[in-house]
């Protein structure tokens, strides 16, 4: 385990574009969000991934004033998607303090959902996204053919573009996300010492289509490999983006919150 070091507070407040929140309760909910708050984590946003969570992900914004959420399906739990499912998702997404439709996209490493499934749910919530003219929180892996051919047909129609999450995908998917506008989503992944080809597209990545996120409680940041991940975390992310980047870190954290803000919270 890596030798562990206090965590940076930056003057510049950093928001957490993608976590789950709804993995805590009670105390340990309460005191991850102290904890974030104390290095300047100033705004929170908690991603749904199932059916079974879409109303808890609503109840965690409505409890606590710097928790903002999603609604989505994430492909692990695509066949699990009905119209029922669709409709919860487009009622719920009405609420001012949901910004996106998210976690949605395909996952043709575990396939733990029929592919064709996958494709469908992915290619109905876009649609929901169009229609409540929302920026979506896309996940994929192993999918990049699959992926770019739906964004394709989708994108012309979309008012609002959104991120692609924890990006692991190769340089020809990233080109073509960031030349239709979407910004990039960079965790804990970042800081492995065998993600060589993540810090490459973070060297491509403009500093203008760049997002910061943890997605705890997984993929917890060098020093902390080993620890279950929180928001607090998210000044190590910061830290090394800047250093991939060679951007000073008072230049890179304005930027990456006015990225934020553009792509989610404009208007709130």
């Amino acid at each position: 385990m890596s030798k562990k070091r206090e965590i940076p507070v930056f003057d510049h407040p950093i928001i957490e574009t993608h976590c789950h929140l709804d993995y805590l309760e009670g105390e340990a909910l309460d005191a991850a969000l102290q904890a974030a708050r104390a290095v300047n984590v100033e705004r929170i946003m908690t991603i749904a991934v199932s059916p079974d969570n879409l109303d808890k992900v609503m109840a965690l914004t409505q409890q606590y004033p710097q928790v903002w959420g999603t609604q989505g399906i994430h492909p692990h739990d695509a066949n699990d998607y009905s119209d029922a499912v669709d409709a919860q998702i487009r009622a719920n997404a009405l609420h001012a303090k949901i910004l996106a439709v998210g976690e949605i996209g395909l996952d043709y490493h575990y396939d733990y959902s029929d592919r064709a499934k996958q494709r469908d749910a992915f290619e109905r919530q876009l649609q929901i996204a169009i229609d409540l003219e929302l920026p979506i929180v896309v996940h994929t892996r192993e999918a990049d053919e699959d992926m770019e051919a739906i964004l394709r047909n989708f994108v012309g129609q979309m008012p609002k573009r959104g991120v692609i999450h924890s990006f692991t995908s190769g340089q020809a998917l990233a080109e073509y996300c960031l030349s239709e506008g979407f910004c990039l989503g960079f965790n804990g992944i970042s800081t492995f010492k065998a993600a060589e080809n993540v810090r490459e597209i973070i060297a491509l990545t403009p500093v203008e289509q760049i997002l910061f996120e943890t997605d705890a409680p997984y993929l917890t940041p060098i020093p902390y490999r080993g620890h279950k991940n929180e928001p607090k975390y998210l000044p190590f992310i910061a830290e090394h983006v800047a250093l991939v980047k060679g951007v000073p870190l008072d230049t890179l954290l304005p930027q990456v919150w006015k990225n934020s803000v553009e792509v989610f919270f404009a208007g709130h």
